[in-house]
């Protein structure tokens, strides 16, 4: 395993390429984009040929052999640019990854030449209405009629469920040993009757819409479950330390690419005898942002690394805390671009100003920040439960 601190040549090779990805897109690319009412089809397009989207994938089904590691490389590097891809968490990262490691033969072979080479994409359907953060609670139920599962539920904040093919839903079945719901993983086709989608309106600025999603006796064949319906939270996380870990590189290219939008301004802006960078109120405090992402990238690869090493736990305690530092970093370093601006900072013209409520979102989603509390005061120090 390479060292996560210092990258290897084809690491260095590979963000440079993406972030030359990136450069020809960029920002206003992007915002046309939002603008337009319309998804970056022609990005994804070529970040599927050059072989990133599935850079993941194990390669006998058309991916790159690699693992969370270079995908998160991809994702933060054409955040970096102004052009950050959201369905990368989603598609490959979780659906991706889960089928990879506990989908049958069949459904590997269904599902992930499409997802590497960019042709399908897929969803995750976990959050919904009275469950907040608490996984526990998820109330969508799977029953047995015959050889058939019927799905019942509600889900909420779904990203790309107008543009996937298919979502991975995250259902709860009953153990016939011990009475007790277990979460499952069901690949629902867009089209399955029963299965409705309705957009939510939003003040975030993204190509990738949300909506919710609600499942009437929508029926699917045994083959739609992804993996062992006894295996419970096991599978679960092998899809959500990936989002975790994926949401901190989206968080970290945000912050990267705002950042670099403040220093360009701070280097050439002259109200008096030098430029504004030159005074310590506005350097100190991008220097403190600079410092902050990349302590955040560090965590973030060590959560990679340790997830395709195999050591889930490790990487669960990682993942989460890189999401946190990540987050916060991100939000800072969008702050500060902003206030070093001044007024510049809130024009369409910068572009910063909508980037203020999409760094938030790192901090609430897919987990929020006091969640990741719990999980470190419980599971790292060892304190007792207030719930």
């Amino acid at each position: 395993m390479s060292n996560p601190v210092i990258e290897t040549e084809e690491h260095r090779a590979l963000r440079d390429a993406v972030a030359a990805l990136g450069k020809r897109y960029g920002r206003e690319y992007f915002a046309r984009v939002v603008a337009e009412g319309a998804h970056t089809d022609e990005l994804w397009a070529e970040a599927a040929e050059l072989g990133y989207l599935g850079v993941n994938l194990p390669e006998e089904y058309g991916g790159g052999g690699g693992g969370i590691v270079e995908l998160s490389m991809v994702l933060e590097e054409l955040g970096a640019a102004g052009c950050p891809l959201l369905m990368l968490v989603v598609s490959p990262a979780i659906c991706g990854t889960v089928i990879a490691r506990f989908g049958t033969e069949e459904q590997k072979r269904a599902w992930l030449p499409g997802l590497a080479d960019g042709s399908r994409k897929m969803a995750f359907g976990i959050t919904e209405p009275d469950a907040g953060s608490n996984s526990h609670r998820i109330t969508t139920t799977a029953r047995k009629d015959g050889g058939d599962w019927v799905l019942n539920g509600r889900k909420v904040f779904i990203s790309g469920v107008d543009i996937a093919d298919a979502t991975l839903i995250v259902g709860r079945t009953e153990d016939a040993r011990t009475g007790r719901l277990n979460p499952c993983l069901f690949i629902v086709p867009r089209d399955t009757p029963g299965f409705g989608r309705s957009p939510i309106a939003m003040e975030l600025a993204a190509p990738e819409k949300q909506f919710e999603l609600t499942l009437d006796e929508v029926r699917l064949p045994a083959e739609a479950l992804v993996g062992d319906e006894d295996a419970g939270l096991l599978q679960l996380f092998a899809g959500l330390n990936p989002e975790r870990i994926m949401t901190a590189a989206f968080a970290l290219g945000m912050g990267r690419y705002a950042l670099g939008r403040a220093l360009d301004y701070a280097r050439t802006r002259q109200v008096w005898k030098e430029p504004i960078g030159a005074h310590q109120a506005l350097a100190h405090p991008l220097a403190q942002a600079h410092i902050e992402l990349e302590l955040a990238r560090l965590m973030m690869q060590k959560a990679a690394h340790l997830y395709d090493a195999g050591d889930d736990m490790g990487a669960g305690e990682a993942a989460n805390m890189a999401k946190y530092a990540a987050a916060e970093a991100a939000v800072h370093a969008v702050d500060q671009a902003v206030h070093t601006l001044g007024g510049n900072g809130l024009t369409q013209e910068y572009g910063l100003a909508s980037m203020i409520t999409a760094a938030r979102v790192a901090r609430i989603a897919p987990v929020s920040r006091e969640m990741i509390l719990n999980f470190v005061s419980h599971q790292s120090l060892g304190l007792p439960k207030s719930y």
